[in-house]
Formats: C-alpha cells, structure tokens, sequence
C-alpha cells in the first residue's frame, strides 16, 4: 500500500508541469510583426538629417567665433566686394541677353522666315544665345558658392594645399578653389590622363 499513494503523488506533479510550460508560452508573433521588429532601423533619416544641420549650424559658429586680423578682415572685404562686383557684372549680362531674346522673339513674330536657310540661321543663332545663357548662370551660380565659401571662412584658401591664393587670381578667376601651382599640377595630370587613354 505504500507504494500505491507515492503513484498518486506523481501522476499530478506530471500534470502540473505539463501544463506550466502551454501556460508560460507566448503565441508566436505575426509573420507582420517579425517584419517590423526586424526592419525597424536603428536611426531614421530625419534623426540624420537634423544631425547634419545642427553640425554645420555649429561649425558656422565655431567660424563666427574666430578672431580675424585686421589685414584678414581687409582681405575679407576686399574678396566680398569683388565676389559682388563680378556678380553684378554676370547678372546684368543675363539681363541683357534675356532682354534681346524677347524683342528677338517678337522680331520673329512680326517677320516670318523667307526660306529654310533663313530659318536654319535663326535657330542658330537661338542656340548660340541659349548657350551663352548657361554658361553665365553656371558663372553666376560659382560666384554665389565662392560668396558662401567667403562667409565660411574657406574662401581664397587652396583646397589643395591650403596656402592663400593670390588676389590677383582671385580677381580673374573669382571661383577659383586652387591656387596657380596646384591648378597646373591638376590640369598636368589630367593631360597625362587623357593621353594615356589615348592609348
């Protein structure tokens, strides 16, 4: 009789212990879940951008920041005048040329075209204006990145080696981001360059 009530005993012990772990187990987790758990970024491209502004808002106050000589600050505006002088310059060019196109354009209105050679002429000469219109805006659009460089503090800086670069090449060459020696070592590369391709 002994051994009959140990028997009992362990009949429910094995019922409990069966039934503990269904009890402990969470359901699986959807197949949309897993997905999500497992895509989910670690930094979304919001946190990326707002820490690339907030870097270069900081870095322009560690430029503001910087004391400048009195002969910096002469150069610094003497830069920006020119940067602005050209700039004007580019900017009336435009205008002239946008100008001539419209009186152009309502020239042509008023006088069709006598023949085909005529025709072939103006749409050359509208192609030749239209040109000349991109590549003053690509000289205006440097000098508003050479003014933003100025404002940074790197403008008249070689990129290359970092010395000055002269005002004198400054004022023929305003976007200029080397300085005459490292602009003829580059330009000397890419002829080797291209003429290694060549062959």
């Amino acid at each position: 009789m002994a051994s009959k009530p140990q028997e009992k005993k362990k009949a429910p012990s094995k019922v409990k212990a069966a039934s503990t772990p269904k009890a402990a187990v969470a359901p699986p987790p959807s197949e949309g879940a897993k997905a999500s758990a497992s895509v989910k970024p670690a930094v979304s491209a919001k946190d990326v951008s707002r820490l690339a502004a907030s870097l270069q808002q900081a870095e322009a106050q560690v430029r503001r920041q910087i004391v400048l000589t009195p002969e910096q600050e002469r150069r610094r505006d003497s830069l920006h005048r020119m940067l602005m002088a050209k700039r004007q310059e580019v900017m009336k060019e435009i205008g002239g040329s946008l100008g001539q196109s419209v009186t152009e354009d309502q020239q042509q209105r008023l006088e069709s075209a006598k023949d085909i050679g005529d025709q072939a002429l103006m749409d050359l000469e509208r192609e030749v204006d239209i040109s000349l219109m991109e590549m003053r805006n690509r000289k205006r659009q440097l000098i508003d990145e050479a003014m933003t460089r100025l404002a940074e503090g790197t403008y008249g800086i070689c990129a290359e080696c970092g010395i000055e670069i002269s005002e004198k090449r400054l004022a023929v060459v305003p976007f200029a981001k080397l300085c005459v020696e490292c602009q003829a070592r580059t330009e000397l590369l890419e002829k080797i360059e291209k003429e290694e391709d060549r062959d």
